[in-house]
């Protein structure tokens, strides 16, 4: 049972970020932006049975839950502590299972060439943008690579952030662009 050690706002209004005492994964991140998506999730399904809730995104040792901006955030963050402490904490044997890339790309219509370009472009939003990103309750990941287009997909917080549409989708393309002149970012 993961114990809470923090509950911090992030640059959305709507979410806020759970740090852990124990992780939920090992790695693997898990993100919802409905109930559907969430059944079969013991977790982020009562997570979403609490009224406003609109999105879940957890990994390792914190969660984000976002809420569709009709809650109290008082009222909803009693509410949302009790099936967080009530989840069990990952076990050291599905920490294996997290060894494998759960980027969300898929690679096997690229070529050679463009795995090779869309390696680089990881490393960089490894090192530079996803640390923040995390930092503050939310995540992206490469959803795919085509032509001169970079598909990304905003997770947790950073889903429904205005902010992560304008300001840091476009310092994201900034940055990629300094290895990779002509690439477009694109959102999705």
């Amino acid at each position: 049972m993961p114990k809470i050690a923090e509950i911090e706002p992030t640059p959305n209004p709507n979410a806020m970020k759970f740090v852990l005492k124990e992780p939920l994964t090992w790695g693997l991140s898990r993100s919802y932006a409905n109930a559907a998506e969430a059944k079969d999730d013991p977790l982020a399904a009562a997570l979403f049975a609490i009224e406003h809730v609109s999105n879940v995104f957890y990994v390792d040792h914190w969660i984000t839950v976002t809420q569709d901006g009709g809650g109290e955030w008082q009222e909803l963050l009693r509410k949302l502590a009790v099936p967080i402490r009530e989840a069990p904490a990952a076990d050291a044997d599905s920490a294996r299972y997290a060894e494998y890339s759960d980027s969300g790309a898929n690679l096997e219509h690229l070529s050679a060439a463009d795995r090779e370009r869309l390696d680089r472009i990881n490393q960089l939003l490894d090192d530079q943008v996803r640390p923040y990103l995390q930092g503050d309750g939310g995540d992206l990941y490469v959803v795919g690579l085509e032509g001169n287009r970079l598909i990304v997909h905003y997770q947790g917080a950073c889903g429904s952030c205005p902010s992560s549409i304008s300001g840091t989708l476009a310092g994201i393309e900034s940055l990629v662009r300094q290895i990779e002149p002509e690439l477009e970012v694109v959102a999705m």
